[in-house]
C-alpha cells in the first residue's frame, strides 16, 4: 500500500533498555513536571468574590439595544438572521402603529425575535451585519440550565432595559453596577 503523503514514519521496534523496561525515566520526568507546577501561580479564582477578566474580543450573551430615548433600534431588516452561519436567529417584522413612536425608532420593527443559544456559535456575524447597532454580544455568560426550551431567548429576554423608565436596570445590564 502506498502512502498519500510523505509524513508517515516507521515505528521503531528496537528492544527497550533496562531503564526503559521499568519506565523509571518516564516516571521521574512526570514527577519533575508535577514538582515544578507546585510552585507556579494557581489559575483558580474564587468566583463569587473575584470576577474573571475577559479578553477584549470575548463574545457572550446577545443583547438587543435601545437608543437614548428608550426606543428599540432593531428595524427587522433580517441581516443578522441572514449572516448567522448556524441559522440560530429567527424574526418576524411588523409595521409600527400610530401612537407607538415612543416604542419603535422606525416604521418597521421586530415583532418576534428569537435566538436559539444551543445553535449559536458566538461568531459575532450578527453584530457585524446589523446596520443600526441593534444587537451586540455582551460580556455575560449564557446561564446553565437542564431544559432545552430555556435556551431559546425571545425578544423580551434579549432587550436591554429602557433608560428612561429603568435606569438602574440599564446600569446593571451594562455592568456598571
Amino acid at each position: 500500500m502506498q502512502a498519500l503523503t510523505n509524513r508517515a514514519k516507521q515505528v521503531d521496534r528496537a528492544p527497550l533498555s533496562f531503564i526503559e523496561q521499568f519506565y523509571i525515566w518516564n516516571i521521574l520526568k512526570g514527577m519533575a513536571i508535577t514538582f515544578m507546577h507546585m510552585f507556579k501561580k494557581q489559575p483558580t479564582i474564587s468566583y463569587p468574590e473575584q470576577k474573571r477578566e475577559f479578553s477584549p474580543v470575548f463574545r457572550g450573551l446577545h443583547v438587543l439595544n435601545r437608543d437614548e430615548e428608550g426606543r428599540e433600534n432593531c428595524t427587522a431588516c433580517g441581516l443578522c438572521a441572514v449572516a448567522c452561519p448556524a441559522e440560530a436567529i429567527t424574526m418576524e417584522a411588523a409595521e409600527r402603529l400610530e401612537g407607538e413612536e415612543d416604542l419603535y425608532r422606525e416604521e418597521k420593527y421586530a415583532a418576534k425575535y428569537e435566538i436559539n443559544m444551543l445553535r449559536c456559535i458566538f461568531c459575532g456575524f450578527c453584530e457585524d451585519a446589523c446596520p443600526k447597532d441593534a444587537i451586540y454580544l455582551s460580556e455575560t455568560f449564557t446561564p446553565a440550565d437542564f431544559n432545552r426550551k430555556n435556551f431559546i431567548y425571545k425578544k423580551d429576554d434579549l432587550l436591554i432595559p429602557n433608560p428612561k423608565t429603568d435606569a438602574q436596570g440599564l446600569a446593571k445590564a451594562k455592568g456598571m453596577n
